[in-house]
């Protein structure tokens, strides 16, 4: 069985910008489950960076910083293939994803849904339903570093992340209305982090945030200087893959199982959630180290 190799290409040079879905400005300068823990050697993705030397945590980067890193079918299947690879791996417990150059992301590639596309992917393209749906069914937490303009598409790939560590330069924005389009696929994860009237804010208004008010009102969990970026969002993803990867799996799992069911049913399902965590091993030592006053193993 052959270890899968960690795709360590560095960022591609930077060259002409490529217009993205709701952001025709110019670009601002910046900051710069179950299963075995090897399979098959990885692909050469042809958009990311796929790092797996800091297991438990493993790094995804969207790596096209010329073009300010675009969301795109040919993204979204490399995406999917990443967090299915991590899924199988029991070696990686958490996933940090990040942007290479002065971007998170700044929103879907209009070339692209121009039907400009390039050569054919090796990676099956995907939709950004697809990408979604796997990512909250990853069972493993996904924290966001951002480093820079978190825009359209962009944003809704952020606060799909279960966590969001951001830098004090970054920007955020539905900015799709001001080039005569509208943030139709991720109106459902932005109103589960914000609420409705902030979110139509801003998909009307088309303005960008800064990072003091993107934490104000909830969409991300920490700002902190670009210096202290990289650190911070490690930091906090090794605590939690020093967590019960059983407990997590069912916790997110119960998470966003429960969101939208009625209240009533909601409070029968996470009951039955808590006897499954309660039946774990992990659960039963835990519980004994507080009862012993000890440490847990």
């Amino acid at each position: 069985m052959s270890r899968r190799r960690p795709n360590r290409r560095g960022p591609v040079p930077v060259s002409d910008q490529s217009a993205v879905a709701g952001d025709p400005e110019p670009d601002q300068p910046g900051p710069s489950g179950g299963g075995l823990p090897y399979s098959a050697p990885m692909p050469e993705y042809a958009t990311l960076l796929f790092d797996d030397s800091q297991a438990p945590v493993a790094r995804i980067t969207l790596n096209r910083p010329d073009k300010r890193n675009p969301i795109s079918p040919q993204v979204n299947g490399e995406l999917i293939h990443a967090f299915e690879t991590v899924a199988e791996r029991t070696d990686l417990q958490v996933v940090v994803l990040t942007g290479a150059g002065s971007a998170f992301s700044a929103g879907g590639d209009l070339s692209m849904m121009q039907g400009q596309g390039g050569d054919a992917p090796a990676i099956e393209p995907r939709s950004l339903v697809d990408l979604l749906e796997t990512m909250h069914r990853l069972g493993k937490p996904i924290i966001a570093m951002v480093n820079g303009h978190a825009l359209a598409g962009g944003l809704g790939l952020m606060v799909a992340c279960d966590l969001v560590v951001a830098s004090s330069e970054a920007t955020f924005g539905t900015t799709e209305i001001k080039v005569g389009l509208w943030p139709m696929m991720i109106t459902a994860e932005i109103t589960r982090n914000i609420g409705r009237k902030k979110t139509l804010e801003l998909m009307l208004t088309g303005k960008r945030i800064q990072a003091e008010e993107a934490l104000r009102i909830g969409l991300v969990n920490q700002v902190v200087v670009p210096e202290e970026l990289d650190s911070t969002a490690m930091q906090l993803a090794r605590e939690i893959a020093g967590r019960s990867p059983a407990v997590l799996r069912l916790g997110l799992q119960a998470f966003y199982e429960s969101q939208d069911m009625p209240l009533d049913e909601a409070l029968r399902y996470l009951e039955r959630q808590l006897g499954a965590v309660l039946a774990l091993d992990d659960a039963k030592e835990g519980l004994m180290a507080f009862l012993q006053k000890r440490e847990h193993k």
